[in-house]
């Protein structure tokens, strides 16, 4: 049933004091986070015996009957590693060598069917609630398990989630605890992939416990979606509640929203409700926001709504959301407008793994890796090929970048269908989606009827939770129709722009959008093909068969209105997929940045063309003892009008800078300083790579000065080397041992080389790792006792670096 308010006009309301909100929490509901002390313990997905019993032993013929198993509570767990989540134990592994395309394509880490001993991972986790909560209502909430997770609670068997992507929340009230301990049990089952990509396993993303209220607001129990006319916004909250208990129950229901510091602007009036036992309701609410501000990429404004369920004076239960107020258009011709500005979609693709750490991203670095690619001029982000963690999607919304939210599979069974589900109402309040996608490269019924009906189902379910979006899908076809194609509302190209232009005019009407686009294959700092190492050039030379360069695809993209713009496949390297390569390439070559986050050269390419900045980029370095006197191809990206190169003084002339494009000098190399002269808008430009000596001092860069001494927050230190001239050596190779001091722990170490079989987690007080091309990279995560962070890197022969950080 649904209960629909009329629109009223947001009033100020002034210091009532039961509206304001407490950013910690919220009356009549308990987030608490589970992170915290699991124990963790491998399987065994052949033999029962090492796999405790599982298989064998009878846990599932009745209910909490569990005898001495291991989802017993009292099962002893003492001698079991203890550790914290999120977590994902294939990033701990050795890499091994092997000739399965599953191995090549996930990382050559010993995971899946052929490695049953690694491939099997038991949690448990121990908690207390007070007594005085014993009349509430309990979910666990988990927000992503690679892959298969079933759970027990205190022995019963709770549920059991497929998807290794799409989290997923058990009603536990029934099972609750309250004089003794709780004890979760999590059986992690990663023998079969769902990617062909790095994907990881175990508890990768956060656990929570809900406690409410048993009328209650689910998880995923709001939806909010505005429209806008002129300076005002019509703000439409939906509000499910639920009654979980037996008998009626009886309340009033009203909504407010809040600027970003929690001032009230306006309140709906209370509709009462009765809800039977086990019964829901919907309910719609309308505000109208005067002058609402947008949410937008250069401000990404965002509102809080809040709902409540009260019964007389007493407050039961509270929902906050986060949401911003923007428009959305794709024209056929002219394009995408976001609140009516014509904008080029200039988008990346990832994956979710990162040097060091795998899958298993702490919150600090969903922002690191934003920032990285909004520094570049990047303004939307494709999450290739699942549903990301919620904490990426709050980094998008709060630092303004568009995202294009996807789907596992385009697959309409059951099990699909409810992930689809499951996804759009986790992330369809938040203000950054603009997109959903519901598929990728499925060539076997993507060109036929299979696809075509599968596709209309998801588009219906799209429809129906989420009216105020629309979707694509990520076809690698040219000009063909039939099929997806012929449903979709917003046509998908992976690669073959060349192909794009037939199609527009073939189907003038359907906005058309580079869902992956690129695929240049770059190894940082690396200038020669290396078959034995496995490396490429590090400039926009080389492209698998089936993709294109950077400038292939971006200039008709950019000079055609009716292209919406691209997703670059991808924005930063990744685990597996070693294109052009296999063994011992362990990750692929396809980021525009590696998998730290490292520039390679094709970063400045799209800095040049997608940002307003300065760009004047020179590559290669200029260290080339063994070249004296050989040439040396010279490549300049900028936006610059034109530039002028100058070795050590002499000019080698001034060159018109392409829109869009590059310039290239050939340079009989000498040792010195190469360095170009630049005009843009009048204003000049200087820029120069030299020629430096060998490392003589370790340099320490964090990405932050200040943490959180919360147990959660942490920062990048980024490593590099000067030589005794100051001048910053590009070509180092030293190796680094670090140690640190304070309350924080290294929890991952890396340094971009595609071929590097180090370990990217260490045994406390052994942390190091060589440099490649001049970088490494540390991250550190804090304790929660304040005081200084301090971390030092050595290296035989090098003045060691120092850096000390602050957690608050």
């Amino acid at each position: 049933m649904i209960q629909r308010l009329p629109s009223l006009p947001i009033k100020l309301v002034s210091l009532i004091a039961f509206l304001l909100v407490n950013t910690s929490s919220l009356i009549g509901q308990e987030k608490i986070s589970l992170d915290d002390d699991w124990r963790f313990h491998f399987g065994n997905s052949s033999n029962p015996e090492k796999d405790f019993g599982y298989g064998n032993t009878l846990i599932l013929h009745k209910s909490n009957v569990y005898e001495t198993t291991i989802v017993n509570p009292k099962f002893i767990d003492s001698t079991w590693r203890k550790l914290n989540i999120p977590h994902d134990w294939v990033v701990e592994l050795p890499f091994v060598k092997s000739e399965t395309h599953e191995m090549d394509s996930h990382g050559y880490k010993p995971v899946g069917n052929t490695f049953p001993e690694t491939s099997i991972g038991w949690y448990r986790k121990h908690f207390k609630v007070d007594k005085s909560k014993s009349d509430k209502r309990f979910e666990i909430q988990l927000d992503g398990i690679y892959r298969n997770a079933t759970v027990w609670i205190n022995g019963f068997y709770v549920g059991t989630n497929f998807s290794g992507y799409i989290g997923k929340s058990y009603d536990i009230t029934n099972f609750m605890n309250f004089e003794t301990e709780n004890v979760i049990v999590i059986r992690v089952d990663a023998t079969q992939n769902e990617g062909w990509f790095y994907e990881g396993a175990g508890i990768y993303r956060h656990v929570w416990l809900n406690c409410t209220n048993k009328l209650f607001i689910p998880e995923d129990g709001h939806y909010v979606h505005s429209s806008v006319k002129g300076k005002d916004a019509t703000v439409t909250i939906e509000t499910s509640v639920q009654n979980a208990n037996l008998s009626a129950s009886s309340a009033a229901v009203y909504s407010y929203i809040t600027d970003r510091n929690g001032k009230v602007l306006g309140k709906t009036p209370e509709q009462k409700i009765t809800l039977g036992g086990e019964k829901s309701t919907l309910i719609q609410q309308n505000l109208i926001l005067k002058n609402a501000r947008l949410w937008n990429l250069d401000d990404p404004y965002l509102y809080r709504v809040v709902s409540v369920i009260k019964s007389g004076n007493q407050i039961l239960h509270q929902k906050k959301t986060k949401f911003g107020i923007k428009t959305v258009k794709f024209d056929s011709n002219e394009g995408f407008f976001l609140n009516g500005k014509h904008i080029k979609i200039k988008g990346t693709n990832n994956h979710q793994d990162h040097a060091g750490i795998g899958s298993a991203l702490p919150d600090f670095m969903q922002y690191y890796r934003i920032k990285l690619l909004k520094k570049m001029g990047s303004n939307a982000y494709r999450t290739s090929h699942n549903p990301p963690t919620p904490e990426l999607l709050e980094a998008c919304d709060s630092l303004g970048m568009l995202v294009l939210d996807e789907q596992r599979l385009l697959n309409s069974s059951p099990e699909y269908t409810d992930q689809f589900q499951r996804l759009i109402k986790r992330d369809r309040n938040h203000a950054s989606v603009f997109l959903w996608s519901i598929g990728n490269e499925e060539q076997n019924i993507q060109g036929n009827d299979f696809g075509k009906k599968i596709a209309q189902s998801l588009l219906h379910i799209q429809k129906e939770l989420d009216p105020s979006r629309t979707s694509t899908y990520a076809a690698d076809m040219g000009n063909d129709y039939k099929g997806v194609n012929e449903v979709i509302p917003i046509r998908g190209f992976n690669y073959r722009e060349y192909a794009v232009a037939d199609y527009h005019k073939a189907h003038p009407n359907q906005p058309l959008l580079g869902t992956e686009m690129g695929s240049t294959v770059t190894t940082r700092g690396i200038y020669e093909k290396d078959s034995i190492r496995a490396y490429v050039p590090d400039q926009d030379i080389t492209a698998p068969w089936w993709a294109s360069k950077a400038e292939t695809w971006w200039k008709p993209a950019a000079e055609n209105n009716y292209w919406l713009g691209g997703f670059v496949w991808t924005g930063f390297d990744y685990r597996g997929e070693p294109t052009p390569f296999k063994w011992p390439n362990i990750n692929s070559h396809f980021g525009i940045m590696d998998v730290c986050g490292f520039p390679k050269n094709i970063y400045y390419y799209y800095q040049s063309w997608w940002t307003n900045e300065e760009v004047l980029h020179i590559s290669p370095h200029w260290n080339w003892p063994n070249k004296i006197g050989q040439p040396i191809d010279v490549w300049v990206n900028s936006n610059a009008d034109d530039v002028e190169l100058f070795l050590n003084g002499t000019s080698l002339g001034k060159k018109e800078m392409p829109r869009n494009g590059h310039l290239q000098w050939e340079v009989k190399y000498e040792t010195g300083t190469l360095q170009a002269i630049a005009h843009k808008n009048g204003k000049e430009l200087m820029a120069k790579v030299e020629t430096t000596k060998q490392a003589e001092q370790i340099v320490l860069s964090p990405d932050k000065e200040d943490v959180k001494a919360d147990g959660k927050d942490g920062t990048v230190v980024n490593v590099s080397f000067l030589d005794i001239e100051n001048k910053e050596v590009p070509d180092a190779s030293n190796k680094i041992q670090f140690t640190i001091s304070g309350d924080a722990k290294i929890i991952g170490v890396g340094n971009g080389d595609p071929s590097s079989h180090e370990p990217d987690k260490c045994e406390d007080g052994k942390w190091q790792r060589s440099a490649f091309n001049g970088k490494c990279q540390v991250i550190i995560q804090a304790g929660k006792t304040p005081g200084k962070i301090i971390l030092e890197a050595k290296s035989e022969g090098l003045r060691s670096g120092y850096m000390w950080i602050l957690a608050k």
